[in-house]
């Protein structure tokens, strides 16, 4: 029988570590590892002669080796000044080994030698990256309400000098401040100062993340990620072109002639205006969006809003109805200031706006624009247009009115105008379901420019069969009108003001509507980074660049009296069904948009004015087509408000005018919003019956739950904010009166005062607290304390903590009985609260103590 084979002998305390390890790591050995300590995450477990603990797992590098034993390859991959090599391996030199000398052996070529780590030399060592998780910078707290807390961590670390202005104490310090501005914007595209230096001042945390993991050029990282055009065009191949370019091709052949219905018979300005709107500001979105599918144009719920400043100026005198430039210029102060104010959300970094309005609001009101464009669009498809004019009245009426018209004046509508719009409105919609239900099993179907076809063949026949002679109106010459291919005229001059004081509500709206259309689009598309391995990769998607993107092609868009233009959710699904997957389609998109201008205007001259009319009308019924899905959810789950809200939009909208229903929108959705943040949501806790540390709301299930004798439990589970402790104290005393804040005040006190005279606060969610807060919070416990109740707070911040700060600088600690009435639980308060009650009563019956 042979003999056990003899074990190694173990290295003994104090020896140098030199033997033979298994290249593997052991999963015993990963098991039963120190777990990271909160307060020291950088320190890892030493290995080396003067200890006995057991060195960190094995680097995945190692299996390279070992499938790549190749010497010159090994030493290639983690050669001594390899970026991939970590830093705390060493290379031993020398090792013992079983091998014959001069055989090729590996073993312990890399044993894994993790270099002791004070706390200190963790986080001031540059490439730890392998053994750092993150998080934020201690020492950059001192410039959070610095530059960097106002403008942001990239202006203040790179045109503010990364911390230059702040000295070892975050003040201003001489050597500092004659690095400043000059020595940033001299090595702008350079680190800016040696790494190890940067570390020894305070910073922002981001920079103080990318020198510890070796970024070098930090300001080239901030232009990269605000100027995405330098992202994806370093990855752009040539093997994305043709999908490109198809897309663009299928998107201009349905959209171009889109625009110009939507300049002509919604926005009432020049149908050339419409085209500017794919001129620019898919050009510009392509060089600063964060959405590489998404591409941006005129949309039928800006053009009909921007319209309605038109008319409205035609109304009250401001301009002819015959004045084609009067009214693109103000189809340029409109869009123009749309951009101008979605732009400085952008840059104050409003990008959570998207979520002010609410679902039935969006629905409301976009039926309620889709209703509005369908009976607009049946006056000059049933050829009523003239006999509308005649009519005063009619044309800048409400719905309503329009649909009396309609209904007086059937008998007079134009044969041919009704033959040829409601049949082109007829093939549209009969080949859109006809792909929507091929193209699942045939995604090509998607290529078929069916409503280009339309045009062609519209076109044709009017020319071939001189259906203008007959009554039919055409399009006619399109030109601007200046008379120049590219009129520039800037917006927003003082000769314009009264057009400004218009269009400044109008402007907002369609800002708002239109960044909440594009970041549905962009969050639908899924986002910044392709799914797709060969895609683009490393594009984010960012609400505020999205802004600032989209606020500065409008401003450039109305310079040149464009419709104003957002990313659309349909076209974009077009441009991703059709091939397209960078921002190069909406470059191909822009130059095929100039080439249209330039050569192509003539071939427009026969294109029915009706066909036009016809192609809205597709787009105002696919607005309405959702309505009922919606309805329908919330009529199935009872949401009678948003049902209410949804109807006196649309309501509002049909019968009186389009401004209203904005205006009754917006404020009831405001009004909402301010009532759900301003609204207290403080409990009262009770006792889960059978335990002694479980306490939940008593509100949701009082009759499971115990009510502790002399307590009134209160969590606070949300930061206090100027916003929301306006009526802490109301719903304080109504807890206090009769043990919800459900009742209504009238009622009498039905809650005994006794039970009032231990008052605990878990104020576990308190996450935040302002100076207004903080006032309102300490009224509370002096007017608690002054009754002669005591105050506990349980399950408090953190000693340090901003909140904690707070309550010791106010007053608040000392006021509710010092540290000793601030416990870890509710358990411990109410122990608490019981001894100081037999305390307090042995000291007012000193004999019953004796007793």
């Amino acid at each position: 029988m042979p003999s056990p084979p003899a074990s190694p002998p173990r290295t003994p305390r104090g020896a140098s570590y030199s033997q033979h390890h298994p290249s593997i790591s052991s999963r015993l050995r990963e098991s039963h590892a120190p777990g990271a300590s909160p307060h020291n995450r950088f320190r890892s477990p030493s290995f080396d002669g003067a200890s006995d603990s057991l060195p960190p797992p094995l680097n995945p590098l190692n299996s390279y080796q070992r499938s790549n034993p190749t010497e010159s390859n090994t030493e290639n991959l983690v050669s001594n000044n390899s970026p991939l090599r970590p830093r705390h391996w060493r290379n031993y030199s020398t090792h013992n080994c079983s091998q014959p000398e001069g055989e090729p052996c590996e073993h312990g070529k890399w044993s894994p030698k993790l270099n002791p780590t004070s706390p200190s030399s963790a986080s001031s060592t540059l490439g730890d990256g392998e053994q750092s998780f993150g998080g934020r910078y201690e020492r950059g707290q001192s410039i959070v309400g610095g530059v960097n807390g106002v403008l942001g961590d990239a202006v203040g670390d790179t045109v503010f000098g990364d911390g230059r202005f702040y000295g070892s104490n975050g003040d201003a310090g001489a050597k500092d401040q004659k690095s400043g501005l000059s020595g940033s914007w001299s090595r702008w595209w350079g680190s800016g100062r040696d790494d190890k230096d940067d570390l020894r001042k305070p910073m922002s945390t981001t920079r103080w993340l990318a020198s510890t993991h070796g970024v070098k050029n930090k300001r080239r990282m901030y232009l990269v990620y605000y100027f995405p055009f330098l992202q994806w065009v370093s990855q752009y191949r040539w093997s994305f072109f043709k999908g490109d370019l198809a897309a663009a091709l299928t998107m201009a052949s349905f959209y171009l002639p889109m625009s110009l219905s939507y300049a002509s018979n919604l926005g009432h300005i020049p149908p050339i205006n419409g085209l500017y709107s794919f001129v620019f500001n898919p050009f510009i979105y392509a060089l600063l969006g964060s959405c590489p599918q998404m591409v941006v144009g005129p949309e039928a719920a800006g053009s009909l809003l921007l319209g309605s400043v038109v008319k409205s100026s035609i109304n009250s005198g401001n301009s002819g109805d015959e004045d084609e430039f009067m009214h693109a210029r103000i189809a340029g102060v409109v869009t123009g200031m749309a951009g101008a104010v979605i732009f400085i959300a952008g840059l104050t970094r409003l990008g959570f706006l998207d979520s002010v309005l609410s679902r039935p609001f969006l629905r409301g009101f976009i039926s309620a624009i889709g209703f509005v464009i369908l009976v607009d669009q049946l006056i000059p498809e049933m050829g009523l247009l003239r006999i509308a004019h005649q009519v005063g009245g009619v044309s800048h009426g409400s719905s309503v009115d329009k649909i009396i018209f309609l209904v007086k004046n059937a008998g007079k509508a134009h044969g041919l105008s009704c033959a040829v719009a409601f049949g082109s409105f007829a093939i549209i919609m009969v080949c859109r379901e006809i792909k929507r239900r091929l193209q699942p099993r045939i995604p090509s179907v998607a290529y078929i420019p069916d409503r280009f076809i339309v045009v062609v063949l519209s076109a044709v026949f009017t020319w071939k069969f001189s259906w203008h002679e007959q009554g039919l109106e055409i399009l006619g010459d399109v030109r601007s009108s200046t008379g120049a291919p590219f009129p520039f005229q800037f917006p927003l001059v003082p000769t314009h003001m009264h057009h400004v004081r218009e269009a400044m509500s109008t402007s907002f709206l369609i800002a708002l509507l239109g960044f909440f259309e594009s970041s549905v689009a962009a969050k639908s598309l899924g986002g910044g980074e392709s799914k797709d391995r060969d895609g683009l990769q490393g594009m984010s998607l960012s609400a505020n660049r999205e802004l600032v993107a989209l606020g500065v092609a409008n401003v450039v868009g109305g310079c040149f009296m464009a419709l104003p233009a957002f990313g659309g959710y349909g076209r974009s699904k077009v441009n991703a069904s059709t091939g397209g997957r960078t921002p190069m389609s909406s470059i191909l998109l822009s130059i095929i948009t100039v080439i249209c201008i330039l050569f192509l205007l003539p071939y427009f001259y026969y294109l029915p004015k009706v066909v036009l009319s016809a192609m809205i009308s597709v787009v105002a019924y696919s607005l309405i087509e959702e309505a009922p899905h919606d309805i329908l959810f919330f009529l199935h789950i009872h949401a009678w408000p948003e049902l209410f809200l949804m109807a006196l939009i649309f309501l509002s909208t049909i019968f009186y005018s389009l401004p209203l229903g904005i205006a009754l929108g917006i404020g009831l959705s405001l009004l909402s919003v301010i009532k759900h943040a301003t609204k207290p949501r403080i409990q009262i806790l009770g006792k889960v019956p059978g335990t002694h540390d479980q306490f939940e709301n008593a509100e949701e299930h009082p009759q499971r739950l115990e009510s502790v004798e002399g307590c009134l439990i209160v969590k606070i589970p949300e930061p206090l904010t100027f916003a929301n402790t306006g009526d802490l104290k109301g719903r304080l005393r109504r807890l206090e009166l009769y043990g919800t804040t459900t009742a209504h005040p009238a009622l009498p006190r039905v809650r005994n005062p006794e039970h009032n005279s231990n008052i605990i606060f878990d104020i576990h969610g308190v996450t935040g607290l302002d100076g207004s807060g903080t006032m309102v919070l300490k009224e509370i416990v002096d007017s608690y304390i002054s009754r002669g109740a005591r105050v506990f707070f349980c399950r408090c911040p953190k000693e340090g903590s901003k909140v904690m700060r707070l309550f010791e600088e106010s007053g608040i600690v000392e006021r509710a009985g010092g540290t000793r009435h601030f416990v870890k639980s509710v358990e411990e308060a109410l122990r608490m609260a019981e001894m100081e009650r037999l305390s307090d009563f042995f000291e007012r019956n000193p004999a019953a103590g004796g007793a």
